[in-house]
């Protein structure tokens, strides 16, 4: 990266931070509504560009474009389900949210349960955030940002010192926006990031493309399709990290808690002016998360062309084919967007955890008759403490991004299942008990632990021992036997949800809460509902559903 490229970078960065202070210069951050949401002043262009660079960082752009290399446009499932679930958010659960005019979740369940299942909740989130993955969205971007761009020969240190340089600047960068500027200023800067990360995204398939078309974009994508047709197959064999059945059991549920119940994301809809600009930013955040695989999947297939397949680890696919076709006149501009797409990811769930602790743990544990400025610095000093845990954590995270990214998403399978079950029981049910809410989420996790990190290993490996006596080497075949095994965990999550859902029925009808829960309703908030949300919602719905029937 030459000094014109290093200026650029600084230049872009400067820019963001200039334009984010500018929007929010006369937002009352001392008050809840103002750190916290912004003031409800969000419209949809805002929410969306916010929803989109909380979500996409460079563990997901360098992991799943690791896993298209080897496996194909086959892990985009991660992306297009993805916009069902924001239409599902859309349309069913934010009209019941933003009636009650609520800042959290643990909110919502507090006043249908109560403040004990609130604060097991809230503890939930914050352990996920704090220990899972603040210190990895650190460690994950650094290590993509520091082989990219080969920052330790540009700096002339060890690849452990940039990792640190690197962790460390992320994550002050992203406590003073987080901390000191409040929801507004992480909506901002995410917007402005959205829009280079989306122009930059684009820019790597285009250069690719063309690379392998001798210029034309159309014959790139004729070559890849008649070279490698396996790469854009949708149908998951058994052993691949997305069997083709789990889109209907565990993957649509991971992906519906995600949208629609973690705080982290839903905190820039909760601060929308409107129910309707709340529906209009997540619905358009749903068509380009549709689009999002062109960034995030087919750089991937374009790097196992381009390289033939070889590469010591798939990891390094979009981080070489980024250095093989960038102009180096925007790899500065690149290198800003990226880095902001990795603050934005820390910042964002900081904000939340922020949040989380000064509204739903601050007032009920330490201080109860705390004012609302009380209750902003208790979240600020306590958003600190845990940037400075994960910054302490992060590099000592020796994993590659590509284990990184699984390891994430079978982590807080943990929790998405509980906690999902307990929002859904909670929003269409009056007389489930709190205790039984308590109960899955603390067993309900527990479960999935224990069968995730316990009984499958032990299974996986009576298994393989069992071939290894039948004289079985082949790697397909042990592959093949090593998925078998044991349920596949998005499985494992679609078994758990409906066994937490019954249980917790069941508990509704056995021991029935004695007062009937009453919604929330505020006049606060203007809750009238777009009126295309429906028709809007349908239709990114059969296009998500078309791209799997064509291939």
């Amino acid at each position: 990266m030459g000094s014109f490229s290093i200026i650029s970078f600084i230049g872009f960065t400067a820019l963001v931070a200039f334009i984010a202070w500018w929007a929010t210069r006369g937002t009352n951050e001392k008050s809840a509504d103002g750190f916290y949401l912004g003031g409800r002043t969000l419209g949809a262009v805002t929410i969306a560009g916010s929803l989109l660079l909380t979500n996409l960082s460079a563990e997901q752009i360098v992991g799943l474009n690791g896993q298209a290399f080897t496996e194909g446009i086959l892990v985009m499932a991660w992306e297009t389900l993805a916009a069902i679930a924001l239409v599902l958010t859309a349309v069913v659960l934010l009209p019941k949210y933003m009636k009650g005019g609520i800042t959290t979740i643990p909110q919502f369940i507090e006043s249908r349960f109560d403040a004990q299942t609130k604060s097991i909740l809230s503890i939930l989130f914050l352990f996920a955030y704090g220990l899972v993955l603040l210190p990895t969205i650190l460690y994950s971007g650094s290590l993509a940002f520091s082989s990219m761009f080969d920052l330790p020969s540009l700096l002339g240190v060890s690849q452990q010192a940039t990792i640190y340089l690197c962790v460390w600047s992320i994550g002050i960068i992203g406590s003073i926006y987080a901390i000191f500027g409040g929801l507004k200023a992480v909506a901002v800067s995410d917007l402005i990031n959205a829009v280079g990360l989306l122009v930059g995204g684009i820019l790597i398939p285009y250069f690719g493309l063309k690379l392998v078309g001798d210029g034309s974009i159309g014959e790139g994508i004729n070559v890849l399709w008649e070279n490698h047709p396996d790469k854009f197959e949708l149908q998951g064999e058994v052993d691949s990290s997305i069997p083709f059945g789990t889109i209907f059991t565990g993957m649509i549920l991971a992906q519906v808690y995600y949208w629609g119940t973690n705080q982290s994301i839903l905190q820039r809809v909760f601060g929308a002016k409107s129910l309707k600009e709340g529906q209009k930013g997540v619905m358009l955040a749903a068509l380009v998360k549709f689009l999002i695989p062109v960034i995030v999947v087919l750089p991937g297939v374009i790097a196992w062309h381009v390289f033939k397949g070889d590469l010591t680890n798939p990891d390094l696919a979009y981080p070489e084919l980024v250095r093989k076709v960038l102009p180096p006149s925007l790899l500065g501009f690149f290198a800003a967007v990226l880095f902001g797409a990795v603050l934005s990811s820390f910042n964002s769930l900081l904000n939340s955890s922020a949040t989380l602790f000064g509204f739903d743990l601050y007032k009920q544990f330490f201080k109860k008759d705390a004012t609302e400025e009380q209750t902003v610095k208790a979240g600020k000093a306590f958003g600190l403490c845990l940037a400075l845990v994960s910054l302490l954590i992060a590099p000592f995270i020796a994993s590659a991004p590509d284990g990184l990214f699984a390891y994430i998403q079978e982590s807080l399978g943990s929790l998405s299942v509980p906690i999902l079950a307990v929002v859904v029981i909670g929003i269409y049910t009056r007389r489930v008990p709190a205790f039984a809410a308590k109960i899955v989420l603390t067993v309900g996790v527990l479960m999935y632990l224990v069968s995730q990190f316990v009984v499958s290993p032990m299974m996986v490996d009576s298994a393989l021992a069992e071939a290894a006596t039948n004289g079985i080497t082949d790697p397909k075949a042990l592959s093949i036997i090593k998925a078998e095994a044991y349920p596949h965990f998005l499985h494992i999550m679609g078994i758990l949800f409906v066994f937490n859902v019954g249980f917790m029925l069941l508990m509704g009808k056995l021991k029935p809460q004695t007062h009937e829960y009453k919604e929330l309703v505020t006049d606060e908030i203007d809750t009238t509902p777009w009126k295309y949300a429906l028709l809007t919602g349908a239709i990114i719905t059969v296009m998500v559903l078309s791209t799997y029937f064509i291939f």
